[in-house]
């Protein structure tokens, strides 16, 4: 119960200091959703292979690091930490991986203590939508490739029944 008040609490404090910033939007014009009924479709773990790498930036009156590394076996790994005055905030590990023929993005989030926000056998999943070039749509979840340095990702949240998209700007770092 505590962590679902904790949850609620920073999903609040997050949308209210975006929307101040104009960072997110009632429109989701970046992302999609399966049709009802309709299946993923078919793809491998490579043709997203352009996520991986070490990424910051900045949202929310803070700073964020998302490192992505290569597939293998069929999958991505990320970790996410968001850190707002030399403090963290809260961590996310990401998965991409093949499933069912298709791809699926999975998250759980972390406090500062490494409490888990998710039961512990739950995750958000994500369900791949379409695939280009340079882009990702999994539901409510998009990645965007606009050049070899930078990405963008949309993500949408939902608080009290309200969804909103949020756009993080990427930035490519060297490691």
């Amino acid at each position: 119960m505590a962590s679902s008040i904790r949850f609620s609490f920073v999903v609040f404090a997050l949308l209210f200091t975006s929307a101040i910033r104009g960072e997110t939007s009632e429109l989701h014009t970046n992302t999609e959703y399966l049709a009802a009924g309709a299946s993923s479709p078919i793809a491998s773990i490579e043709e997203v292979d352009w996520i991986s790498g070490y990424w910051q930036g900045e949202i929310w009156g803070g700073q964020f690091e998302e490192v992505w590394s290569k597939p293998v076996a069929g999958s991505m790994m990320a970790s996410f930490k968001f850190t707002e005055n030399d403090q963290v905030k809260f961590y996310e590990l990401l998965t991409i991986s093949e499933h069912q023929g298709s791809l699926l993005l999975q998250l759980k989030h972390f406090s500062e203590d490494l409490k888990g926000w998710e039961e512990k056998d739950q995750s958000m999943n994500f369900k791949l939508v379409r695939l280009t070039d340079n882009a990702a749509f999994f539901e409510g979840y998009t990645y965007k490739l606009i050049n070899d340095n930078e990405i963008h990702v949309y993500v949408v949240i939902e608080n009290d029944g309200k969804k909103q998209e949020t756009k993080f700007v990427f930035k490519r770092r060297a490691q």
